[in-house]
């Protein structure tokens, strides 16, 4: 479980979107006061017909290959946060398994958006909806240089089950000295299509009224911790990514749980995790659910 001083871990491949990562984990780490764990998972390549490769000599090259990651990696990081405690971690393994192991002991597992090496495709497809929905500690996936200096959002649920995103996005906020957004949507599908085009003639004030309330209800103890955040509250009636999205444009990251329901129902197990993590202007924070940071205020 992660804790104050517990390090902050970034992936690293060799791809320039890993640097990215390794900037913005370097700057977070520096933020709480931990250190900085570099991590380079690799295999070697199989299938080739006998006699056709020197296995040891291939062995070598991938080994030789990763520490020059890693050195490139650790020379961003020290250029980023001079002074930072970095350390250089490379594993001959697959990279979920190693990002797991290492989230379990570690702050947050910081990623890029495109892979190469021991993380190839890690945001397209199976592979990052795996580690964000198994890892212990937050993951945060890095997109762009330009790390913004512009609020926090949080996609609210309305349940208990989103009270680590809550949680994690104003201790963010707090940390990082800005605003936080929280974002809370709802619709009703069934009387939609029950109405056929015909909605938005529908009286839809009272679950407006009751969506307000259920956000307000969920920040309540959260603000009254945090009073140095400023909150601004947005509700609204359309799809979770399509308003996350529209928040996040300015923001310097965007916070979201592992599972959520009512707006958020299957948030990274379906297309809009997808589509978050590929279209999101500014970093995402995907916090799991069992996180310490769920504990009420």
């Amino acid at each position: 479980m992660s804790g104050v001083n517990t390090p902050v871990v970034a992936g690293v491949d060799g791809s320039e979107s890993a640097l990215h990562a390794v900037r913005w984990a370097a700057l977070e780490a520096r933020r709480r006061h931990a250190g900085l764990r570099l991590v380079h998972a690799f295999g070697i390549p199989v299938g080739y017909a006998p006699g056709f490769v020197d296995w040891h000599a291939l062995h070598e090259a991938v080994v030789a290959q990763g520490r020059t990651w890693l050195d490139e990696a650790r020379k961003a990081a020290e250029e980023t946060v001079p002074g930072l405690a970095v350390e250089l971690v490379e594993v001959k393994a697959g990279s979920v398994p190693v990002l797991l192991k290492e989230s379990a002991h570690a702050a947050l597992v910081v990623l890029g958006t495109r892979g190469l090496g021991g993380f190839t495709g890690l945001v397209i497809g199976s592979t990052a909806v795996e580690v964000a929905a198994h890892a212990h500690c937050p993951v945060v996936v890095v997109r762009g240089a330009d790390t913004g200096t512009g609020p926090v959002v949080v996609g609210v649920d309305g349940t208990p089950v989103g009270e680590a995103a809550i949680a994690f996005a104003f201790a963010q906020a707090s940390t990082l000295g800005t605003d936080l957004v929280a974002v809370h949507t709802w619709t009703d599908l069934i009387l939609e299509a029950a109405f056929a085009g015909g909605a938005t003639a529908l009286d839809f004030a009272p679950l407006a009224q009751e969506a307000e309330e259920v956000l307000g209800e969920r920040l309540a103890g959260w603000q009254e911790k945090y009073p140095d955040v400023p909150v601004s509250r947005h509700v609204s009636r359309e799809r979770a990514a399509k308003a996350l999205l529209r928040h996040a444009e300015h923001a310097q990251l965007l916070v979201v749980g592992t599972r959520g329901r009512g707006g958020f129902r299957g948030l990274l197990l379906g297309s809009t995790s997808q589509h978050l993590l590929h279209h999101a202007p500014c970093p995402v924070a995907v916090v799991p659910t069992a996180a310490p940071q769920d504990e009420q205020p």
